[in-house]
């Protein structure tokens, strides 16, 4: 199966930077799109950013150029810079991948990490 460990989670006050990390390990041939998605307690799950292998990457409106999301292709890795946070950035952030296990015939299957916390506040 596959493993999603994510990291650089915290308190910072408003204005604040910080910069998640996932890696993504276990057994698979290839991983497509990767992303960050957040959920307050009580609500959806709302997509933050989400990156092909090629770079090509999409936001959520709400954090539209003060997140910026990156990707190793070649360690499996997705990071997410976050600039002047805001306390609505208050959340769990959770790391996904979609990965083909063992052909790129076969359809893709999401994968999750347990989720970071990032608190903003003064």
């Amino acid at each position: 199966q596959v493993q999603l460990v994510e990291s650089g989670g915290g308190s910072v006050q408003p204005g604040g930077s910080l910069r998640l990390s996932c890696a993504a390990s276990g057994t698979f041939t290839r991983a497509d799109a990767m992303g960050w998605y957040r959920q307050a307690p009580g609500e959806e799950r709302e997509l933050v950013a989400a990156i092909l292998p090629g770079g090509h990457s999409q936001y959520g409106y709400s954090v539209k150029g003060r997140f910026a999301i990156s990707r190793d292709n070649a360690k499996n890795t997705v990071s997410l810079r976050i600039n002047s946070l805001k306390p609505e950035d208050t959340d769990v952030y959770f790391c996904d991948a979609q990965v083909q296990l063992y052909s790129s015939y076969e359809l893709l299957q999401t994968f999750w990490g347990q989720g970071t916390q990032v608190t903003v506040a003064s």
